[in-house]
């Protein structure tokens, strides 16, 4: 996986939980994560660990043509 900058990954779990229309508490939920790590994610407080981000990938993967652009943009190796 590549080396993502913790500004990116702050758009990257951002842009990927508005696109699926989740709140952080759902997207949290979605990803067994705590409310409080999607917000520190998004405030750039803190980074996923590499499991989550396989998430997230993963969920990008499933909305097909809706996530392609986000999965080229932070996962193009």
């Amino acid at each position: 996986m590549p080396a993502i900058a913790a500004s990116e990954l702050a758009d990257l779990v951002r842009e990927t939980r508005q696109r699926l229309a989740l709140s952080q508490v759902k997207f949290a939920a979605k990803l067994g994560v705590s409310f409080q790590s999607v917000n520190r994610w998004e405030n750039g407080r803190t980074k996923p660990l590499p499991i989550a981000l396989k998430q997230i990938k993963q969920l990008l993967h499933q909305m097909g043509e809706t996530g392609k652009d986000l999965l080229a943009k932070y996962f193009s190796e």
